[in-house]
């Protein structure tokens, strides 16, 4: 027999959202299963460092959540399902436990563990390689801080069928979460790769909160205010299509851009790998459902692939790091006087085990304000030996504030040494895991079968006739939406209309790309069209190095990239622009 879809909501995109979503998921209106998604990779080095430190390895604030709202679920019978456990699910899901029984509720608590590997990566870092640059963990001698696999949703989805009430996770993917509720529900078994996929889909969409309700969205003055915008709800149904919403008078849009904005962040090639399946992007349809409803549907799936991410997240060694501030004429002599009295002073640049410099020319030639005329260099050391990049590194920089180029500032004084952290991506054969419940354990076994290739749809695109252009910002015409994928950027572009999507196509190329933006032209840039959305996807291979904890980009994560490529000024056909 076939049930309804599943209403699965949205209280968390990250390590930091707005703390009352959950009590708000909960009284907006009925659900059936409440996700919460803690853990990027920033938040697995917080986590690591936590706890050498002695502190709590699962995120405080989604197990505040969890409590916060867990009299209300067990009387409404909601589920909560979340990775909130971080590196110690078990431990969080002992505290969700105590913290019931002191308040006189009955609840079963799941634990989902399998991800832990960092005793493995310790034991023979040499066979842990990066999965896209190739040296070993051996190679660079890093201290391995933590170590976790991708999991995917069936330890999720065993639990919630041996009736927890709510189900704590470490490091499954950010779309196990749902996967995993909706399999549940409607008793898929493992190989229903289309169903997956889509359940994949509507994961992705809403693990990011109000991202796609209109958060961090390009034609963000078409959504209204952003002052307090509604968590989002997937409807999945049986076939694994899915609704989009929120909750009806919360803040915010859910529409068709919001949704494709949405569908095309922190992505790569069209085949989107998840432990579990891997789903067609470039299958994907979208189309207006209603008000504030999107459907999602058509995503073919096939199967996983025998090997899953872990994310290492390790140190080498210390860092600390100066920017100066420079104004005025002669800027390149400026930066070139302080960086060699910098080196003088310290007693030579090739002291430390690594230097890195990053010189911005962001003034403008005739600059209209004070704020405008400032350029930046940015001086970062690295070194295993603490006390040479920690005080004597800060004092030597502040000792040339009156002795070097005119209007020397810098941001703020520079501080003490920090561990200097380094993501590192590899791959591992799929893994089991295990579900911890009412003090007995369940293995759930890796997939049964892995390998598919991943369809491809043929397209055709019409080019229309340029005809009289205009020269106005990409972005009057074009919605954008980028992301950090480890060491490498992604960078989602969309139109409105099939007419506007055959001018982008063949206008925006990778080779154009890096004209339009100069600081990706080093870089190897991969295009992915995604005909079906009138997108393409972009990923700038090794953009953010080291990825985002040891960057010393002014926008680490490449958040702000989408808005960069808007920002361009570039002839456009004039009736693509009309209407």
């Amino acid at each position: 027999m076939t049930r309804r879809a599943i209403r699965i909501a949205n209280c968390s995109g990250f390590w930091g959202d707005r703390q009352a979503a959950a009590q708000e998921m909960v009284d907006g209106g009925p659900i059936d299963v409440l996700t919460g998604d803690y853990l990027a990779e920033l938040t697995l080095g917080i986590l690591a460092q936590r706890s050498l430190s002695g502190g709590q390895g699962w995120v405080p604030s989604g197990v505040a959540q969890i409590n916060d709202v867990l009299r209300d679920c067990l009387r409404s019978g909601v589920k909560i399902v979340m990775n909130a456990g971080g590196l110690d699910p078990v431990g969080a899901a002992a505290v969700v436990r105590d913290t019931a029984t002191a308040a006189g509720l009955t609840v079963s608590v799941a634990a989902v563990t399998g991800d832990d590997m960092v005793a493995d990566v310790r034991e023979d870092p040499a066979q842990f390689t990066h999965m896209d640059d190739g040296w070993s963990l051996a190679d660079r001698n890093l201290e391995v801080l933590s170590a976790n696999a991708y999991l995917g949703c069936w330890g999720i989805a065993r639990a919630l069928s041996d009736g927890a009430d709510v189900v704590i996770t470490g490091r499954v993917t950010d779309a196990s979460l749902v996967m995993g509720a909706a399999a549940w529900w409607h008793e898929w078994p493992r190989d229903a790769w289309d169903e997956l996929a889509g359940a994949l889909v509507a994961g992705h969409l809403i693990e990011c909160g109000t991202q796609v309700t209109g958060g961090n969205f390009a034609f963000f003055q078409t959504i209204g205010s952003l002052d307090h915008l509604g968590f989002p709800i997937a409807e999945v149904d049986s076939d694994g299509s899915a609704v989009i919403t929120k909750h009806p008078g919360t803040g915010g849009r859910v529409i068709g851009d919001t949704v494709r904005a949405q569908l095309l962040y922190e992505i790569g090639p069209p085949g989107y790998l998840n432990p579990d399946v891997v789903a067609a992007l470039d299958t994907v349809e979208i189309a207006d459902h209603g008000e504030n409803r999107v459907r999602v549907s058509g995503t073919l799936g096939v199967a996983p692939p025998a090997t899953t991410k872990v994310a290492c997240v390790t140190t080498g060694g210390f860092h600390n790091q100066v920017t100066f501030l420079i104004a005025g004429l002669d800027a390149d002599a400026k930066a070139e006087a302080v960086r060699s009295a910098l080196w003088a002073n310290l007693g030579g640049r090739d002291q430390f085990d690594d230097v890195e410099e990053r010189w911005t020319r962001t003034a403008s030639e005739d600059p209209a304000s004070h704020d405008a005329a400032f350029n930046r260099l940015t001086i970062r050391v690295i070194d295993r030996d603490r006390s040479k990049v920690d005080k004597a590194f800060s004092r030597t920089a502040v000792e040339l504030a009156l002795g070097n180029y005119p209007g020397l500032t810098v941001t703020a004084p520079p501080g003490r040494a920090s561990p200097h952290i380094v993501y590192v991506p590899a791959l591992v054969p799929q893994r089991s895991q295990t579900v911890h419940m009412n003090g007995a354990t369940v293995l759930v076994a890796p997939p049964p079968e892995t390998g598919g290739l991943v369809p491809s749809p043929p397209r055709t695109v019409d080019v229309p006739q340029t005809g009289d252009t205009i020269r106005v910002p990409l972005g009057r015409l074009v919605g954008a939406r980028s992301g950090d994928k480890g060491g490498d950027a992604n960078l989602g572009v969309w139109v409105r209309s099939e007419t506007a999507y055959g001018w982008l196509a063949q206008f925006l190329t990778a080779q154009k790309l890096g004209e339009l933006l100069p600081d990706l032209a080093e870089f190897t840039i991969d295009r992915y069209p995604l005909a079906n959305i009138q997108a393409l996807n972009f990923v700038i291979r090794g953009y953010l190095g080291d990825g985002a904890l040891a960057s010393i980009a002014i926008d680490p994560q490449a958040k702000a990239l989408g808005e960069y490529f808007r920002a361009r000024i570039v002839d456009v056909p004039v009736h693509l622009l009309e209407g």
